[in-house]
């Protein structure tokens, strides 16, 4: 993100039930975390051993509609992953 400063922010707790859960879903969002969107930026970070906390901020709330749709389907589309290999009996699943 540029030098201006974000002026919008949003922090969602997505609570998983199993630390296993957490821990894959942090390690999936991981590498998107860790590079920008245009106009935000996002951090991860754990809360009890079953909770991924995902702070989006950004600099408008275009922005900020933007970043949470993408990372809301990578939670989405991460979480779908692993009930589909779960039912196959393959792992775990999330509750």
């Amino acid at each position: 993100m540029s030098d201006d400063p974000p002026q919008w922010a949003a922090t969602i707790s997505v609570r998983l039930g199993a630390a296993d859960v957490a821990e894959f879903l942090e390690r999936a969002l991981r590498p998107e975390a860790d590079r920008e969107v245009p106009r935000a930026r996002a951090s991860l970070a754990r809360g009890p051993p079953d909770t991924v906390v995902l702070s989006v901020h950004a600099r408008d709330t275009g922005a900020l509609r933007a970043a949470l749709n993408t990372y809301l389907g990578w939670v989405d589309l991460s979480l779908a992953t692993l009930r589909s290999v779960g039912s196959s009996g393959a792992g775990s699943s999330p509750g």
